[in-house]
């Protein structure tokens, strides 16, 4: 197991257990098992029933919870900072000695089945999820997170068991806190916790790790692109475009994530936005994101409008993304560009919570923490021309996919 821990000056405590145990490392026929498995988390351990486990932390006035992503699943837990040795045994107590009952298992069923159906009714999610399929079949990523329900129904106990004995293990994890108190100490109660719950062999590690720890030995095949419209009935028309881009270990994800930003990321000025909303009034939602894996990665553009005004939404956006494969940004641009991302990163780092889940990212990524300072310098070093680069590579025309419900 890998550890890190920031200072802080907070009276309020954060802590996260990042397992390498998301939606990719399914086998085939189980897709949504990951998932499942962290529903399961919280129905009890060897030595806690499922409201002693559910309860144990809102008792102290604080929180705990867990998402799955594509190659990660996360416990993580928010407490005043003299509970955190309370909060670090709960997360070990979870992550080594859940008993999965067989009645929990049949009612979590139920509960992740809705979960579902429910997802199916929000175009503006599911799109994604459809959108991702098609660009990596016949690979794991192409599995939503949520999984399909015809696995679910046959994941019965011994499944689930067998899923969490392989993939929750201590060279599967790593821990991070950020709380005010000594590092050490902290240290200290995360080996004594391990100790206590965990039956595996463990290091606790805190050093450097030297190249991509978890980087795959062979990449998703990449599918021809594609264009798909699907009648769903709606009132809208909604739309992905997008395409395979550089995954977490390649140089160019730092201007790729800066293009991004300036395309449609969570700000009113971004370009898209200013275009396609307070310009013309064509959407009331725009966005662009790009998603990193250790492998690959997908930048995409979403939007959702009225079906009349779909065809020149589309042409808009192809006009933008030609004029930023064809023409640098200007001096101004490209600064005001990276200070206005350098400053989304630094409002985000306040956040406790945030920083403790980015913390355990990097780690289980890169093997090590990629404090702020690195990151700020890695973003100012970016060119105009790394920019049009990523703009010409990822969003060239030829190889744009998209999908469409109508």
């Amino acid at each position: 197991m890998k550890f890190a821990f920031k200072r802080s000056s907070s009276p309020v405590a954060y802590c996260a257990l990042h397992i390498k145990a998301g939606t990719r490392y399914e086998s085939a026929g189980q897709g949504g098992l990951a998932h499942f498995t962290e529903h399961l988390l919280f129905k009890g351990t060897e030595t806690r029933n499922a409201g002693t486990v559910n309860s144990y932390i809102e008792k102290l006035g604080g929180e705990l919870n867990a998402y799955t992503a594509k190659e990660e699943t996360v416990i993580h837990a928010t407490v005043l900072k003299e509970d955190l040795r309370k909060a670090i045994n709960l997360l070990m107590d979870i992550a080594f000695r859940c008993t999965f009952p067989e009645k929990e298992i049949d009612k979590e069923r139920g509960v992740v089945l809705e979960e579902i159906s429910s997802y199916k009714d929000s175009p503006a999610e599911q799109i994604y999820d459809d959108f991702e399929e098609i660009m990596f079949k016949d690979s794991p990523l192409s599995m939503p997170v949520l999984g399909k329900a015809r696995y679910l129904r046959k994941a019965g106990r011994d499944t689930v068991m067998e899923y969490y004995s392989r993939m929750f293990r201590p060279e599967n994890m790593y821990f991070t806190a950020v709380a005010d108190t000594d590092g050490a100490k902290v240290r200290e109660m995360v080996l004594k916790a391990l100790a206590t719950y965990s039956t595996s062999p463990y290091v606790l590690d805190c050093g450097p790790e030297t190249g991509n720890p978890q980087e795959t030995d062979a990449a998703p095949a990449v599918n021809p692109p594609f264009e798909i419209s699907t009648n769903r009935h709606s009132h809208q028309t909604h739309c992905v475009i997008g395409a395979r881009a550089y995954s977490a270990y390649d140089p160019m994800r730092i201007p790729l994530s800066l293009l991004i930003n300036i395309i449609g990321g969570p700000v009113a000025n971004s370009r898209l936005n200013l275009l396609l909303r307070e310009r013309y009034g064509l959407v009331y939602s725009v966005d662009a994101s790009y998603t990193p894996f250790t492998d690959a990665g997908i930048a995409a553009i979403y939007f959702g409008c009225d079906k009349s005004n779909t065809g020149r939404c589309l042409s808009l956006i192809s006009k933008l993304l030609s004029s930023l494969r064809q023409k640098p940004l200007s001096r101004g641009a490209l600064d005001a560009a990276k200070k206005q991302l350098l400053g989304q990163l630094a409002i985000a780092s306040d956040n406790g919570e945030a920083q403790v889940l980015s913390m355990g990212k990097s780690l289980m990524t890169y093997g090590r923490v990629i404090d702020n300072d690195e990151t700020a310098g890695m973003i100012s070093s970016v060119t105009a021309e790394d920019i049009q680069r990523a703009a010409a590579e990822v969003f060239d025309e030829n190889a744009l996919s998209r999908i469409m419900y109508i």
